[in-house]
This record gives C-alpha cells, structure tokens and sequence, in this order.
C-alpha cells in the first residue's frame, strides 16, 4: 500500500515537470489559450485523451470540444471568463451566416439594388461598375448575403423604376403650380447625336423657387421652327402642362423665335445671350480686336512653354504677387476676354520681368510686352465691360427671380451706354458703349416683351416702383396687373364652382334629413350679417386696393429675397401674390438648360458614347432631381 501511494506521488511530480504543450493550430476557440497537452511518454506526439489547465495543472478528460474545459474555467478560474469567450471567425473563415444568401425579393435586398441605382445615376457611374472587381469586394464586406444583380439588371429596371418613381414625384409637384416656365436648349453629344433639354422652373407654396430637368430628347429632325414647336407640345402633353399658360425662355436663335411665335407662345430671350451678343459686338471693334490679340499671343506663349511658365512663377512669387496662371479667352464666351485681360493686368508686372529673363529669352522668342498706351487703352477696355460681366453674374443665378431683373438692368445699361453717359469717357471706351447701346436698343422692344418684363418688376418688392419708366408707363403697368389679378380670380373662383356645383342632394332610399334648429347667434344677427356679406367687393376693386396698399408699403431692400417677402405678406395681398408666383418663376436666361451640358459630357464620354438616347434621359433627370436622402427600407 504504502509502495502504491510513493508512485502515485512519482508519477505527479514527473507530469508537474513535464512540459505543456501549446494547443494544435486546428483549435482557434480562445479558451485554448489556457490549455494546453502532455506529449505521449516518449514519443513526440500529443496526448489528446487529456487537456492540461495551464493555471493550476490539472488534468480533464478531452472529448472533442471545449465543454470541459469552460466548465473548468467556470467552477475555478471564474476571473478568466471574459478573456475565454470565443473568438471572432479569422479573416478568412466563413460562417454560415455567410452562405444564406438575401432574397432578391427581400427587402433588404431592395434596398441595397435602390441604393446602388442611385449611386449609379447621382455619381454618373457606368452601369458596369457592378462588374468591377473592387465595386464587388466592397459590397460583400457591407453585406456578404447580398447577392449583387447584373448589369442588364440596372440597366433595364432598376435605373428605369427609379427614374419613373421621381418623375412621378416631379409630375405631382408641377400640378400644384400656379405657373410653370420652361427653358430649353440644344447640345450635341460626343456620338455626335443632336439632343434638346427642358428644364422646369417654378415657385412651391413655401415660396421656394424650384428648377427641375423634365427631359432630354434625342432630335434627328433638322431643328427647323415646326419641329421645335412640336417638341414644346410635347413636352407639355408628357408632363401634363397646359401650353397656353407656359412661358418658355430660349436664347436668340431664329429658330426658336420663329417657334413660339407659330402659336404664339409667350417667350422672352435668355437676357444672358443678350448681354453676350452686345458684348462680342463691342469686341470686335478694331481697337479692341487688335489689343486682345497681342494680350491673346502672350498668354498663348507663357501656356505653350514650360520654362516661360516656371520663370513667371518665379516672378510672381519675388514680386511678391498672386500665383495665378494667365488666362487665354473662349470665343462663345465673352466674359473670358475680359477676364484675360485682368490677369493679365494683374500678373503685368510679373510678365515683363520673365519675359527680360535671360531663361526666358534662350528660348529663342520674339514676344513682346504691351506697351505703357496698350496697357492703359486694356485698363479701359475692362473699366468699361465691367458692368456687363456684373450683369451677366446676376442673370446667372438659380436662388432668386431674374425676370424682374432684366427691365432694370436693360434701362440701366441703356441709359450708361448712352450719349450722356459717353460725353467724358476716352475715344476707345465711348466706341465699345455705342457698339452695347446700339445692340442692346433692338433688345425686348416688342408691347409683349415690355408688359411681361414691367410685370415681373412691378411684383418684386425691390423695383415696384418702377423708376426707369415714364408715370405714364408706370400707370399702365398697373392697370395690367389690376386686370390680370382680377381676371386670374375670376377664372379660379369659376374652376372652383364647376368642381364643388353646391351641396350634395341627400339620398331619398335613406329618408329626409333631419333638420337643425338654427343656432341663438344666428336667430338674433343672421339678417344682418347675411346682408353685410351679400355686398362683396369685386375682383377689380379688390386688386386695385391691393395694389394701392403694396405700393405704399416700404421697397425691399436690393440684397434682400423677394420670395421671403411675399411668403411673409402673402395673406395681406392674396391676388397680387398669385400674380408674384406666376411671374417670378419665370427665369431671365437659359442658363439652367445649359448647365446640363456639363453634366451631359460627363455621361456621354468617350467610354460611353453607346449610351441610348434613353439611357441618357434618365441619367440626366436622375441627377438632378433624384433625392438621395436615406428611404429607410423604402
């Protein structure tokens, strides 16, 4: 007995001396950490009947798995739970959540299909960028049960029941408007496809000015006048627009005139292009031609060298000078000579010292710098188209109306260009104001043109008071406005009547209604007041007090927004701000239409040039009227 319990001790101090042997690879549950095995007496495999706690060296019997051991743990270790918790699957483990896959008719996967749509369309990523190998691996690190659909598949439903979903939203808005103005313009893609976009533009019930892209159609016809007219007819039959109250604003190309004058459509010429024509008008006069061209042929050579451009930076930055780079003009854009000609007057000190340099003259150039009379005639060139390119600037914007804008600027230009604003100017400067007068003079001289611009002037609180017209001009305006206003009330009160006739008939199967005695307030006053509101004030009357009360009211100042204004006063003039929404909507140039030309060119590039015409309306109109707010599993 006693030669029992001596080797029972041996053999306990032989496995307290043993070595634990670290867990095989195979076994990746963290709990492993503090386990480990005996090797076999004398053979260098492990003896895997037992586990070996490495804390207190205990032996439990192995089954397979990590029961024991946590019960272990558990009953003696209970500190080391935390840290014995199972560990995340490695990086390349999967589990078994990762082979069931979302349905395609999941909800989930909707989202996920509706959202990749999106992306395609608000970031004008190619359709194949669902084949893109890094697009992939992205997508199944977010969502590994994701199963990502074809290209077909974006190509031809989701793209498509996205762009139907938001031009139904679109459609819905332009019905609650009290007036909508298209402008429109044609461009040309890089497959050399001829389309025409329309953009929509008008005011919501909050007073904000919306602009919409409604459309852009691909038009193999010549662009005679009929089939632009057609195009504007159908335009208004797709999106539910009634023609004859649309004002559709182009810019001056006889093509378009003659359009809308077929039916006489109400038109008004981008005030942009107007402002374009007169100022190229003025650059093409010999003084002015010849100076940008010697300006022109500087700037060309500063762009084409490289060592002239690194020694006018040099100049620059010793000269202690903004470090700009020289501008070279555009010719279908004219504000791009006068902004060549103020970096050049800018940069001009700076250009003569690289030019001297002895870098600059190895490379064997003959450029000149101006001299000190060419520099001063370019300084008056640029003090007197300075107030085109301001005018242009406020035309371009999207935020505030421009419609009232143009019949201001129009007479003040007018009025600087003119013989008495000339009289103390320099020869160079008096020929580019009579070259702005001249053209400008042709420009918005029509009765049409004149009632709608002096309208829309009239309805923003910054000019209603229409200094630059005649008293007797101003009181036509305003018997124009008196009767439009009154004649716009009588149509929607008539509209109204015809949708509610009177109150409905009771049913005679459900037997007569049961009567109401009249209230104490009516049996005493109802004579009275029934009378008193029997005598109502006619529309006329109406608006001409309006109109009274809006002129005496103070003028809004010129930084300020119209459109806050009225959303402020709109119950104190109810028919005068109907006429506001259907007038200040109206945009004064075609800027908007030809803003989409850029994010056209970066649809139909090079790459994609085999887009269908289909393809590239709805990309277009996506872009920029989808809402990329979050759906929340919509």
């Amino acid at each position: 007995m006693r030669g029992n319990h001596q080797n029972k001790e041996k053999t306990t101090l032989m496995e307290e001396e043993r070595e634990i042997q670290p867990a095989p690879s195979s076994l990746k549950a963290k709990i492993w950490t503090h386990f480990g095995f005996y090797r076999m007496p004398g053979k260098t495999e492990l003896d895997m009947s037992f586990i070996v706690c490495r804390i207190c060296k205990s032996k439990i019997k192995h089954f397979g798995n990590t029961t024991n051991a946590r019960a272990h743990i558990t009953r003696h270790h209970p500190e080391l739970m935390d840290t014995a918790q199972s560990q995340p699957p490695a990086a390349d483990q999967r589990t078994l959540h990762c082979f069931t896959k979302l349905s395609a008719n999941s909800e989930r996967a909707k989202q996920i299909s509706r959202s990749i749509a999106c992306f395609i369309a608000k970031d004008l990523r190619p359709y194949s960028v669902v084949e893109n190998e890094g697009f992939i691996c992205m997508l199944q690190a977010a969502e590994p049960r994701y199963a990502i659909p074809s290209r077909k598949f974006f190509t031809e439903t989701a793209v498509p029941q996205l762009y139907q979903e938001t031009k139904r939203k679109v459609a819905s808005a332009l019905t609650k408007t009290a007036r909508v103005a298209l402008t429109c313009d044609a461009w040309t893609s890089r497959a050399t496809q001829s389309f025409v976009t329309f953009t929509a533009h008008y005011i919501t019930d909050t007073w904000l000015l919306e602009s919409r892209v409604l459309q852009t159609r691909v038009m193999h016809e010549s662009h005679t006048a009929v089939n632009v007219n057609a195009m504007f007819h159908s335009v208004a039959e797709e999106w539910g627009l009634t023609v004859s109250d649309l004002v559709i604003v182009t810019d001056n190309a006889a093509n378009m005139l003659a359009a809308t004058q077929i039916d006489n459509l109400a038109h008004i010429t981008c005030f942009a292009h107007t402002l374009n024509l007169a100022a190229q008008r003025a650059l093409k006069l010999t003084a002015v031609s010849r100076l940008l061209g010697r300006i022109r042929r500087i700037t060309g050579f500063f762009h084409r060298s490289t060592i002239a451009n690194h020694e006018l930076q040099e100049k620059q930055k010793l000269l202690q000078l903004p470090v700009h780079k020289l501008k070279t003009d555009v010719p279908t854009r004219w504000n791009s000579a006068l902004d060549m000609i103020e970096r050049f007057l800018e940069q001009q000190p700076a250009i003569c010292a690289a030019l001297l340099s002895p870098n600059v003259r190895r490379c064997g150039s003959d450029i000149c710098t101006l001299s000190e009379t060419d520099v001063s005639t370019a300084e008056e060139i640029a003090s007197a188209l300075k107030p085109m390119k301001e005018a242009t600037h406020i035309m371009s914007e999207d935020s505030t109306p421009t419609l009232s804008v143009i019949a201001p600027l129009h007479a003040q230009l007018l009025h600087d260009t003119g013989p008495a604003g000339t009289v103390a100017d320099a020869p160079v400067i008096r020929e580019i104001k009579r070259a702005i007068h001249e053209d400008m003079a042709k420009r918005y001289s029509s009765a049409r043109d004149k009632r709608m611009l002096y309208a829309a002037s009239l309805l923003d609180p910054r000019f209603k008071a229409l200094p630059f017209l005649t008293q007797e001009d101003q009181l036509e305006v305003h018997a124009n406005i008196v009767g439009d206003a009154a004649a716009f009330e009588r149509r929607v009160n008539l509209e109204e009547a015809e949708v509610m006739p009177g109150t409905p008939q009771p049913d005679p199967e459900e037997g007569p209604a049961p009567k109401r005695r009249p209230s104490a307030l009516v049996t005493l006053l109802g004579k009275t007041f029934v009378a008193a509101s029997a005598v109502r004030k006619s529309a006329s009357t109406r608006a001409e007090e309006e109109l009274k009360k809006y002129l005496e009211a103070p003028p809004l100042s010129l930084s300020e927004d119209p459109l806050s204004w009225w959303s402020t006063h709109e119950t104190g003039f109810p028919l005068l701000a109907r006429q506001a929404k259907r007038y200040l909507c109206v945009p004064g140039t075609s800027v908007a239409a030809e803003r989409v030309f850029s994010t056209a060119g970066d649809i139909v590039t090079a790459q994609r040039s085999s887009l269908t015409p289909a393809h590239v309306d709805q990309l277009l109109f996506l872009q920029k009227n989808l809402d990329v707010a979050p759906a929340n599993g919509q």
